[in-house]
């Protein structure tokens, strides 16, 4: 996790959350039920889930929930958090590839992430239930990632100059429209041929980059 994703992690703790309790068992108990809650909230709502409803399909008391997540929102952010790690850390695998492959590679697994994780994705960049502080600085920490991985990709360095970070920004942004477009539609096209729609339109923004900003050289077309 870099440092932005960090900062927005650190922000999003807020007092409905409790630390991580004691032992080892009781961290493993907790990682289980953030498991069966990504399940549970993979294709369903916030909303249409209650407490009662987890508490059965996870076959564990309600108070269990609350002891180790304190409330139905704790435990939802406790789930948002595991799977931004999750795309995170896809996003930012295999850096030893060359760079043109590396990209493929995490935007492939930026889509995968989305297709099998809908309605996590719709909340991380939605920014959750109305106006929800908390994900959105979670957003924010992901969108943050995502332009070092693909800056480190491109450029062989996460920190570029701030015309640099607000084109990769509005490429990411269009790519976050683009995903939402495509899992929420009847007949989704193939995820290759979405990636590979976004890979072009990436090779095209750093070439434009390329134009304003001449020390961020385009990598060379395979």
């Amino acid at each position: 996790m870099n440092n932005s994703q960090q900062r927005g992690t650190d922000r999003s703790r807020g007092a409905d959350r409790p630390q991580a309790r004691g032992t080892d068992r009781s961290l493993a108990r907790r990682a289980e039920l953030i498991v069966i809650g990504r399940k549970l909230f993979a294709d369903t709502s916030y909303d249409a889930l209650s407490m009662d409803d987890i508490a059965r399909h996870a076959r564990v008391a309600k108070g269990l929930i609350y002891y180790y997540f304190k409330s139905k929102r704790g435990y939802y952010l406790a789930i948002i958090e595991d799977s931004v790690a999750d795309l995170v850390e896809r996003a930012g695998s295999d850096t030893e590839l060359p760079p043109t492959e590396r990209v493929h590679r995490t935007i492939d697994g930026y889509l995968r992430y989305a297709e099998h994780h809908q309605a996590a994705y719709r909340t991380i960049v939605s920014g959750g239930v109305g106006f929800d502080a908390e994900v959105h600085a979670i957003r924010d920490g992901v969108r943050e990632a995502m332009i070092g991985t693909i800056a480190d990709g491109a450029y062989r360095r996460r920190d570029v100059p701030p015309l640099v970070r607000m084109a990769l920004l509005g490429w990411l942004c269009s790519v976050e429209g683009v995903t939402l477009d495509w899992i929420g539609a009847a007949e989704a096209l193939a995820r290759d041929t979405v990636r590979d729609l976004l890979v072009r339109t990436l090779r095209e923004t750093l070439t434009v980059i390329e134009e304003f900003e001449p020390s961020c050289p385009a990598p060379p077309r395979p």
